[in-house]
C-alpha cells in the first residue's frame, strides 16, 4: 500500500511561512502528502533540513515505504569500505526522515517505527563492524583469520542493550551496546594479539558510526554497559565477561540483558554467550527481592536528576520522572525477572510484548497491562516528538507555552487537550507503578503486637536470632509483614499452636529476604502459611526446609484441576530437554517434583481434593517423575555407552505406585524388565555387554530417584520384588520374567502382579509385557489353594508385627493390607487384570465368596482406613495419635473423614476393622484348602 492511502493525520504548521520553503522540494507532491509535508517542516527545523538533502529519495518512497527502507539498506550493504562512512549517513538521514514521515501521519504504528530505526541501527552496526574488523584482517592483524571471517567479525559480536535490543529505539537514541569476543576462536598464543586487534576495530567501529562529519553522524555510540567499564577494555573476551556477572553481576544488570540480543558480527556466538547467562539472568526461584532492587534503582535515578516532586508538565522528563517510560520498563522488567527464570514465556524484549505476555500468564490483570501499553505508546509518540524538533537526545517537555505549543501541533492537538491527557496519563502511571514498588507499611514494635494478640513477646524477640532475619534489608521487609502475620495467627483455632509452628518455620529457614519479598507482593501466601502452621505441622517444617515450593502457589496454575499423568509427563520432559546439564536436569526434576507435591498437600489440606484423589495425584505424580526422569537417564547413560541394545527397558510399576494410589511419603516398588532382541552388547564409545549395560542403567535410574542433591531427593525406590528378590539381578531380561513368572514364582508374586502397572519404557515392549501379566493372571486357579496361601501370609505377616493401636491404618487383621490381599486373591482367582481394590473386591462378589453388602462393608472399611493412611502420612506422625494433633490437625482429620468428632471416627474405626477381620476370616475358613495337620478350624 501507498503511503498516502494510510494517512491518518498530518501536524498543524507551527510555523507557516517554513512550509513554502519546503513544498519548494516536492513540486510533484498533492493533497495530503502535500499537507504533510508543509505541516512537518512548519513544526520541525531538524527535518525540514533534511527534506532539503534527501527530497528526491523521499518522494519516491511514499510509493511504498517498507520496500524503499529494504533497498536502501540493501544499498548499503554493496558499498566499499571507503564509501560507507558518508554512505551510512546518508542512510540514517534517509531512514530518520521516512520514519518521522511515517510516524507524524499515522502510517506507522510505533512498533514499526521504532522497529525501522532499530534495525537500520543494527544493520549500520554490523557495516561498521565487518569494515573495520575486515581492515585488521587484511592488514594482517587478526591471527588465523581471512577475509571470509570479516562477514562475523572474526568471532566479535555486538550486544544491543536497552532499547536497541527491545527493538525499541526512539527517534534520537543514541545506541548501548556490549561488545565482546569469542576467545575461542583463537590460539592461546595468539590471544593477546586477537585481543588487541578487536579493541582497535572497536574503536574505529565506533567512530565511524558516532563521529559526526559534514555529512552528519550514524548514531551516537555507548559502550558504557559492558562490565565494570571504567577498567575493562572497549571489547572483552566473553569468557571474562562471563565470570563477571556470576560473581558480580547486579540486578541492574540482569534487567539490562532482558532486552540484550546481538545484532552484529558473530551473531551465533553472541546468542551462545545469551544462553550461558540464562541462569544469571533468570534465576530458578521466583525473585521477588528484585522489587526492592528495583525501587531502590528508581529512587537513585530521582536523587541524581533531581526528579523528585509532583508532576507538573513544564520541563517534565517523559522518560526520567514521575509516571515516565521508565516507570513502565522498570515494572515490566522487574514482574519478568521475577517469574522469567520459571516461565520461559516471559523472556519476551519488548515493553508491551512484555505486558501482554505477563498478562497472558496471569502475572497481571489484562486491563492493567492494557492500560499501561496505551500510557507507553503514548508517552513515546510525545517523546518522538520533543526529539524531531531539533535531533535533541531530549526526554524532556518545553519550559515554555510556545515549545508546548509547537509539540501540540505537530501531534495535532489543541494545547489544553494535550496538556490534560499528558498529565493524566502521568499520574495514572505513577500511582500504578508506586503502588508496586513502594506499599506502605509502618513498623509496630513487639510490645504493641503481643499486647494486641496476646502472643508471647519472648518468643517474638528471639525471631531476630533466626538466620533468615540476619541482614537488615530482610529485617526491614518482615517488619513490614510482622503485624499482619501475627494477626491472621491470632484468629486461627489455636493461636498459641499455631504460632510455635510459625516460630518453627521460621527458625528452619536459612535466608529470608526472597520469601519475605515473595509473601510481601502475595499476601495470600501468608493465610496459606497461617493455615498450614496451625494444621500441619510437619507441612511448615517442610516449607522452611523448601520455600521454593510457594513459587508454584503464585504460578497462575496451582489451584486449576489436576493435569493428569500424560500432561505432567510432558511437562517434565519439556522442562529437561531445555536443560543440557545432566546434575541440572536431576536438580531441576526435584524442584519440579517437589513443587507438585506441595500442591497435592495443600489442596488435601483445603479440602479442594479427597482422600482418594489425593492418592492418585501422589501416584500420578510419581510415576510421572520416573517416565518424565527416564529418558534423560538412558541419554546420559548411552552417551557413554551406546544405545540400549535391542528394544530397551520397562519399568513395571508395583504395589501403591502401579495400584495408583499412594501418600505423601510413599516409596517407588519397581521392576526393570528389558528385551535385547539378542543383541550381545552395546555399541557406545565404552560398549557394555547387554546384561551388564542394563543392570547398571537401571543403577543410574535408581541414583537419579534417590540420590541426595542440592534440591533433596525425589523417591526411595524399592527392587525388592523382582524375581528372586534383593538375590537376583537388579534388572531382568523379558525371557528370564517370562520364565520365573512361569515356573518358579510363588503365589504372593502372582498376587503382587495383580496391581503391576508399566510407569515408563517403550511402548512395544511395555505392551508385550503387559499382555505377558494378563496371560498369568489368566491363568486356571485354584481358589481353594489360593486362600490357603493367603491365609498363611496373613499368620506370618501377623507374627512379624503387631498394628501399633486403633488408628494403625495398615498393618492388622481387618486393616489396609489385610483387605488388600483378599482382593488381590479374588483378583487372581478370578482372572482380572483390574488393579484397584474396588476391582479385586468386585470379583470376590463374583465369586461368590461375599454378598453384597458384605462387599461394601470391606469397600467402606479401605476407604476410612486410607483416609487414616493418608492424613497421617501428611502430618507426618509414625502412628497417628490424634490427641497430640492440636485443634487444627483433628479439625483436619475429622473433615477428611466426613465424621463429626474424634470420638465417632474412632468407634467407627474399631467396628469397621473387626468388621472386616470377621468377612475374611469366614471366607478363608470356609473356603481355602485345609492346613497340614488338622481340617480348617480345627483347635490343638
Amino acid at each position: 500500500m501507498s503511503f498516502a492511502s494510510r494517512m491518518t493525520r498530518t501536524p498543524r504548521p507551527y510555523e507557516p511561512d517554513h512550509s513554502a520553503e519546503a513544498l519548494s522540494y516536492f513540486p510533484d507532491l498533492s493533497g495530503e502528502l502535500k499537507t504533510l509535508i508543509a505541516g512537518t517542516a512548519a513544526c520541525s527545523p531538524y527535518l525540514r533540513g533534511l527534506m532539503a538533502k534527501e527530497a528526491e529519495w523521499i518522494a519516491a518512497s511514499f510509493d511504498d515505504p517498507e520496500e524503499a527502507v529494504k533497498a536502501e539498506m540493501a544499498r548499503l550493504g554493496e558499498l566499499p569500505p571507503d564509501a560507507l562512512s558518508a554512505g551510512l549517513r546518508q542512510g540514517k538521514r534517509r531512514v530518520a526522515l521516512l520514519s518521522a514521515l511515517a510516524d507524524l501521519a499515522g502510517v506507522w504504528p510505533l512498533e514499526t517505527v521504532t522497529g525501522t530505526l532499530t534495525d537500520f541501527a543494527g544493520y549500520a552496526t554490523h557495516l561498521a563492524m565487518r569494515a573495520t574488523v575486515g581492515a585488521e584482517i587484511r592488514r594482517g592483524k587478526l591471527p588465523g583469520m581471512t577475509e571470509a571471517d570479516a562477514e562475523t567479525a572474526g568471532g566479535m559480536v555486538a550486544l544491543a542493550m536497552g532499547k536497541m535490543g527491545a527493538g525499541e529505539l526512539n527517534y534520537s537514541s543514541d545506541i548501548d551496546l556490549i561488545c565482546l569476543f569469542d576467545e575461542t576462536r583463537y590460539d592461546p598464543s595468539d590471544y593477546l594479539d586477537a585481543r588487541a586487534s578487536l579493541i582497535r576495530a572497536t574503536k574505529k567501529m565506533t567512530a565511524l558510526l558516532n563521529d559526526l562529519t559534514e555529512e552528519g553522524y550514524v548514531f551516537r555510540t555507548d559502550l558504557r554497559l559492558r562490565p565494570d567499564p571504567s577498567v575493562t577494555p572497549v571489547c572483552m573476551p566473553m569468557e571474562a565477561a562471563e565470570r563477571y556477572y556470576e560473581s558480580l553481576g547486579r540486578t541492574w544488570e540482569r534487567a539490562a540483558y532482558i532486552k540484550a540480543h546481538p545484532c552484529a558480527g558473530d551473531i551465533a556466538a553472541g546468542a551462545a554467550f545469551l544462553k550461558t547467562l540464562r541462569p544469571f539472568v533468570w534465576r530458578k526461584h521466583l525473585d521477588f527481592a528484585a522489587i526492592q532492587d528495583a525501587h531502590d534503582m528508581r529512587l537513585a535515578i530521582r536523587n541524581h536528576k533531581g526528579l523528585h516532586g509532583p508532576i507538573r508538565l513544564y520541563g517534565h522528563n517523559m522518560k526520567l520522572g514521575r509516571g515516565g517510560i521508565r516507570e513502565i520498563e522498570f515494572f515490566t522488567q522487574t514482574q519478568q525477572l521475577i517469574a522469567g527464570g520459571r516461565d520461559p514465556d516471559l523472556r519476551v524484549r519488548g515493553t508491551v510484548e512484555g505486558l501482554h505476555v505477563l498478562a497472558s500468564k496471569g502475572w497481571l490483570p489484562q486491563a492493567l497491562a492494557e492500560e499501561l501499553s496505551g500510557h507507553y505508546r503514548f508517552h513515546r509518540e510525545v517523546e518522538h516528538r520533543l526529539q524531531m524538533v531539533n535531533d535533541a537526545q531530549t526526554h524532556s517537555l518545553p519550559k515554555s507555552p510556545e515549545g508546548m505549543a509547537r509539540i501540540a501541533a505537530m501531534m495535532d492537538r489543541d494545547l489544553p487537550d494535550l496538556e490534560a491527557e499528558l498529565h493524566q496519563r502521568l499520574s495514572a502511571v505513577h500511582a500504578k507503578t508506586e503502588e508496586f514498588f513502594a506499599p506502605d507499611a509502618a513498623p509496630i514494635k513487639d510490645e504493641e503486637i503481643a499486647a494486641e494478640t496476646g502472643f508471647d513477646s519472648a518468643i517474638l524477640s528471639r525471631w531476630l536470632t533466626y538466620p533468615a532475619l540476619r541482614s537488615e534489608r530482610a529485617v526491614e521487609i518482615f517488619e513490614r509483614l510482622k503485624p499482619e502475620i501475627l494477626r491472621k495467627l491470632a484468629q486461627s483455632p489455636r493461636p498459641d499452636e499455631a504460632l510455635v509452628a510459625f516460630d518453627g518455620f521460621l527458625a528452619g529457614l536459612p535466608a529470608g529476604v526472597q520469601l519475605f519479598s515473595l509473601f510481601e507482593a502475595n499476601p495470600q501466601l501468608v493465610d496459606l502459611i497461617v493455615d498450614i502452621a496451625g494444621t500441619v505441622k510437619a507441612l511448615a517444617l517442610y516449607l522452611s526446609r523448601n520455600a521454593g515450593v510457594l513459587d508454584g502457589v503464585i504460578g497462575g496454575s496451582f489451584f486449576s484441576p489436576w493435569p493428569g499423568r500424560a500432561a505432567l509427563t510432558a511437562e517434565l520432559q519439556s522442562r529437561l530437554a531445555a536443560e543440557v546439564d545432566y546434575e541440572r536436569q536431576l536438580d531441576g526434576t526435584r524442584r519440579w517434583a517437589k513443587e507438585w507435591h506441595f500442591r497435592i498437600g495443600v489442596h488435601l489440606l483445603r479440602g479442594l481434593i479427597d482422600a482418594k484423589e489425593a492418592g492418585a495425584e501422589y501416584a500420578d505424580l510419581a510415576a510421572a517423575t520416573l517416565a518424565g526422569i527416564a529418558p534423560a537417564v538412558v541419554a546420559e547413560f548411552a552417551r557413554k555407552h551406546g544405545t540400549p541394545p535391542g528394544r530397551g527397558a520397562v519399568v513395571l510399576g508395583m504395589g501403591s505406585l502401579g495400584a495408583g494410589l499412594q501418600s505423601a511419603t510413599s516409596d517407588l516398588d519397581v521392576i526393570v524388565i528389558y528385551d535385547t532382541l539378542d543383541q550381545e552388547s552395546s555399541d557406545g564409545r565404552r560398549p557394555l555387554n547387554s546384561r551388564t549395560y542394563y543392570a547398571r542403567l537401571t543403577q543410574a535410574l535408581i541414583t537419579a530417584m534417590t540420590a541426595p542433591m542440592a534440591e533433596g531427593r525425589l523417591y526411595e525406590v524399592d527392587m525388592r520384588l523382582r524375581p528372586s528378590g534383593n538375590q537376583g539381578p537388579v534388572a531382568t531380561s523379558l525371557d528370564a520374567f517370562r520364565n520365573y513368572q512361569t515356573n518358579e514364582a510363588w503365589t504372593w508374586e502372582h498376587l503382587a502382579l495383580t496391581r503391576a502397572a508399566i510407569i515408563a519404557g517403550g511402548e512395544e515392549l511395555a505392551t508385550d509385557v503387559e499382555a505377558f501379566r494378563r496371560e498369568v493372571l489368566q491363568s486356571p486357579r485354584d481358589a481353594a489353594a489360593v486362600l490357603a496361601e493367603v491365609r498363611d501370609m496373613r499368620a506370618r505377616i501377623a507374627a512379624a508385627k503387631a498394628p501399633d493401636g486403633l488408628w494403625d491404618a495398615k498393618i492388622g487383621a481387618g486393616r489396609m493390607q489385610d483387605i488388600e490381599l483378599f482382593s488381590q486373591a479374588a483378583a487372581l482367582v478370578s482372572g482380572s487384570a483390574e488393579r484397584t481394590v474396588t476391582a479385586g473386591l468386585d470379583a470376590a462378589f463374583e465369586l461368590g465368596w461375599v454378598a453384597d453388602e458384605e462387599r461394601h462393608v470391606l469397600e467402606q472399611c479401605y476407604e476410612r482406613l486410607w483416609q487414616i493412611q493418608i492424613a497421617t502420612r501428611l502430618l507426618g506422625t509414625g502412628c497417628l495419635a490424634p490427641e497430640q494433633l492440636g485443634l487444627g490437625g483433628q479439625s483436619f482429620l475429622t473433615r477428611l473423614c466426613r465424621c463429626d468428632d474424634l470420638d465417632k471416627l474412632a468407634t467407627d474405626l474399631a467396628l469397621g476393622h473387626e468388621a472386616a477381620r470377621q468377612i475374611i476370616d469366614h471366607v478363608i475358613a470356609a473356603r481355602a484348602t485345609a492346613p497340614e495337620g488338622g481340617e480348617e478350624g480345627d483347635e490343638d
